[in-house]
């Protein structure tokens, strides 16, 4: 790591380069681990966004058991290696827990900026991101009981988080883009409309959160707009098995926050379905397609027959023709004279 000073404040630098970017065919990839304040580190990246058409980088603050915390103030860089004025810079702060073991940026850049190699971000099919952690804010774990939901008890031993997309996807936005919901909590921008609509017609939503404490409101209605979101946005074309099996996720993720989800369930179960259908629909097609060549190659086979027939026919009369007055006789016979 790099060491850079400013004024009144430091920050200590990893640097990451991910090399044959249009080889990896994988959306979600993390860096090596690497360490600051005696603890582990990683850089998260969603290659094609989390769920948007933006780059999205996130710190990722390891295996943090429950009831654990870890704070730090830091930047994600994006490098461009043409114009290092190009260069794009995002600062936050955040406690990291198990539940939100990462933070960061949902929409750092635009994909289709990202993408484009006259942009500079992309050379040589590689682009460079750095973490910049700050050294002046104490770093520290120690456990926080207040910050787990009272349905999550707290493990004999530390939990791995680093495959468990259910505590992933319960983070990664930045401050900016956070706003208030009805004094629950900070929710992301984009729920808050969705999650608006919804109360306005189940009020119990907003009922069974109002004696919670706030970050678990916070981590419901998080979870709840992650649900609707994914509705929303996404067509039956999209659910795949990829796609099913994040929704099923972020289904059982939403389950745990105590909603009447009555209203909501045969939505979920039904979108769930749609990878069956989609497998149906793709075996239906085959068959669609299969019996419109089979009927294409039948009527050129019956162009072919009346053609022939057309054929047959005047070949009948030209021998109707050809055959009047005509007597025919045996070819053995002999010619002789005389006769």
């Amino acid at each position: 790591m790099e060491n850079q000073e400013k004024i009144g404040e430091t920050f200590d630098t990893f640097r990451w380069s991910i090399k044959d970017l249009s080889k990896l065919n994988t959306n979600k990839i993390y860096s090596q681990n690497f360490y600051f304040g005696g603890h582990p580190w990683r850089i998260l990246v969603y290659l094609k966004g989390n769920n948007v058409d933006y780059l999205s980088i996130y710190l990722d603050a390891g295996d943090l058991p429950f009831g654990y915390t870890r704070f730090a103030k830091y930047k994600l860089v994006l490098i461009n290696q043409i114009n290092d004025k190009m260069t794009r810079i995002k600062e936050t702060h955040h406690t990291f827990t198990a539940m939100e073991s990462d933070w960061g940026f949902s929409s750092f850049i635009p994909l289709a900026e990202f993408y484009d190699h006259s942009k500079g971000f992309i050379v040589n099919d590689s682009c460079i991101i750095e973490a910049k952690i700050s050294g002046n804010p104490k770093l520290e774990i120690k456990v926080d009981q207040a910050a787990i939901p009272v349905s999550v008890q707290v493990p004999a031993k530390p939990i791995e988080h680093d495959d468990d997309p259910l505590c992933k996807d319960m983070s990664a936005v930045s401050l900016d883009e956070l706003v208030d919901f009805r004094g629950l909590g900070k929710i992301e921008k984009v729920f808050v409309p969705l999650l608006e609509e919804v109360c306005a017609k189940h009020q119990s939503v907003i009922e069974c959160q109002k004696k919670r404490s706030r970050r678990f409101s916070e981590w419901a209605f998080t979870a709840l707009g992650r649900v609707l979101h994914f509705l929303r946005t996404k067509k039956v074309r999209d659910m795949n098995e990829e796609a099913c099996d994040q929704l099923q996720i972020l289904w059982e993720e939403l389950e745990t926050f105590r909603f009447d989800l009555a209203w909501l369930e045969p939505h979920v179960q039904s979108a769930l379905g749609m990878k069956n259908y989609m497998e149906r629909s793709a075996k239906v097609k085959s068959a669609k397609e299969n019996v419109a060549a089979l009927e294409m190659e039948m009527k050129k086979l019956k162009a072919m027959v009346d053609a022939v027939e057309v054929d047959l026919e005047i070949a009948r009369r030209e021998l109707v023709k050809v055959e009047e007055g005509f007597e025919e006789r045996d070819l053995d016979d002999e010619l002789g004279y005389g006769r």
